[in-house]
């Protein structure tokens, strides 16, 4: 495809999602934009949350990440699978119970206004740079494959990017989000079948073929369970999946603002449910896809392309889709994926990231009538501004995998969280509130210290994921050693059970 064929395509997909957002956006309510005023259908909730979990980082990275780790990334998901069915059954009871708007306001009624700020800014900074790590996957590619050519800086294009998500959600907020998240969610799947059916004509094999192929099982290692020291070693993928889905979903207002806009709680463990078993088996192609794109590449003679003077992976399926002889079909379905992927992840994060920010650091429901809007749309362009400086400065440091780099991020940036939560959840103590946030900055000093051991000093042993429940362990350990007990009144009032 040429450079401008895309840029019709995309505002062409761009036209469709500002249609939308008219619809959805038409009531500019700060209900509407916080919680959809709490009647989405669970099964619009699940299918769109599909392709907000899998993302720009999963349509293009997972596919890339096959060379190097095989299938590994399914224990992982596995683990996701678990975890998910936590958050229904533990912590959707609990949002559900209380009415949130965002969900760390449940910090402070069972601790105080420190622990309240501390959770938040844990997911601020958390959800900051995992929507900077997708947005900036998707701002390379159309780099590389679009912008180089039109002479269009990197920065340009990044701004570009965030401000028509800015367009689209600046009214609807989270109602306009759960239905362009359908459509986002439709055109991902759309363009991996396409891109699997193309590819597997190339290679002249049926699907059933290709499964029992021995180029297959070159890449399709899926279970590691033969060195306990490495870092894709089974339990630790496994139970690192669980908790990165425990805190970067149930943990997360981003994931969590989605179910809590269902009808009730019955409506919404059924949307967390489905999906996760949806996700499972989605990833699971996905992985498909990238020993496919490997498989192609080996025999056509498709070179890894380079950017900044290095190999990238991540960039192995938009160069076969969009400059390989797999058709025009192939490329303009790629194209729209990649878009929807990245969007409905990022148009989300904004959103919750605005929710956040005015629920628990401006305290808008505290505010004037008249002034609350104003608030909300301020802060929308504020956070907008933030998104494109940090994915600018990604471009300079960034020097991973990004699904690599997303998942290892979340072990220090999501941990105080998972304490928190737990030490609320699983015990009946108060804490000295005043000194939360020592506690939540000791963990993840600690935990990155951990991190940077070299693996000689550990006799070989690699940390993985499992960082993260190490980082919630500390901090759980952190609050029982400033705890005090609650009266038996403010055992009532406070202590949640679900």
């Amino acid at each position: 495809m040429t450079p401008t064929s895309i840029l019709f395509l995309i505002a062409g997909y761009f036209l469709l999602l500002i249609l939308i957002s008219y619809f959805t956006g038409k009531n500019d309510s700060n209900d509407d934009f916080f919680k959809a005023g709490k009647s989405s259908p669970w099964y619009l909730v699940a299918f769109g949350m599909v392709g907000a979990s899998l993302s720009g980082v999963t349509f293009i990275s997972v596919p890339g990440w096959v060379a190097d780790s095989q299938f590994s990334y399914m224990q992982v998901v596995m683990g996701y699978m678990v975890g998910y069915f936590v958050v229904a059954y533990v912590l959707l009871p609990i949002y559900y119970k209380w009415n949130l708007t965002s969900i760390y306001e449940y910090l402070a009624q069972r601790f105080g206004v420190v622990s309240h700020k501390v959770g938040a800014v844990s997911f601020f900074v958390s959800r900051v740079l995992g929507a900077a790590f997708r947005l900036f996957l998707v701002a390379i590619v159309l780099q590389q494959f679009v912008f180089d050519e039109l002479g269009v800086p990197f920065e340009v294009t990044v701004t570009i990017s965030i401000l028509l998500i800015w367009i689209y959600t600046f009214k609807g907020g989270i109602k306009t989000i759960v239905w362009t998240d359908t459509l986002q969610t439709l055109f991902m799947l759309l363009s991996v079948g396409f891109s699997i059916y193309f590819i597997l004509q190339e290679l002249d094999y049926s699907f059933s073929e290709f499964l029992a192929s021995n180029e297959l099982k070159q890449y399709s290692k899926t279970f590691f369970t033969d060195d306990f020291f490495a870092p894709n070693y089974f339990f630790k993928s496994f139970f690192g999946g669980m908790f990165i889905t425990i805190c970067m979903t149930g943990l997360d207002q981003d994931m969590m603002q989605k179910n809590l806009t269902c009808k009730n709680l019955g409506d919404a463990k059924k949307n967390m449910v489905s999906f996760s078993l949806t996700l499972v088996v989605v990833t699971f192609i996905f992985m498909l896809l990238g020993a496919l794109l490997f498989i192609y590449a080996d025999k056509f003679g498709i070179a890894i392309p380079m950017m900044d003077g290095q190999a990238k992976t991540d960039l192995l399926f938009p160069e076969i889709a969009l400059n390989s002889n797999l058709g025009i079909i192939v490329g303009a379905t790629f194209m729209l994926g990649l878009i929807a992927a990245a969007y409905s992840s990022a148009d989300s994060a904004l959103t919750s990231l605005t929710t956040s920010f005015c629920v628990d650091f401006l305290a808008i429901d505290k505010k004037s009538e008249s002034s609350q809007k104003s608030i909300r749309k301020g802060t929308h362009i504020f956070m907008s501004v933030l998104l494109i400086i940090v994915v600018i400065i990604f471009k300079h440091v960034l020097d991973t995998n990004v699904i690599d780099g997303l998942l290892k991020a979340a072990s220090y940036t999501y941990g105080p969280l998972l304490g928190l939560f737990a030490f609320g959840i699983l015990t009946k103590y108060r804490v000295k509130d005043t000194y939360v946030w020592l506690v939540a900055l000791l963990s993840v000093l600690i935990t990155f210290a951990l991190g940077k051991i070299p693996a000689e000093s550990l006799g070989g042993y690699v940390f993985g994921y499992e960082l993260l429940p190490i980082n919630g362990l500390i901090t759980f350990l952190g609050l029982w050693l400033i705890r005090r007990d609650a009266s038996a009144d403010e055992i009532e009032a406070n202590s949640i059970k679900s």
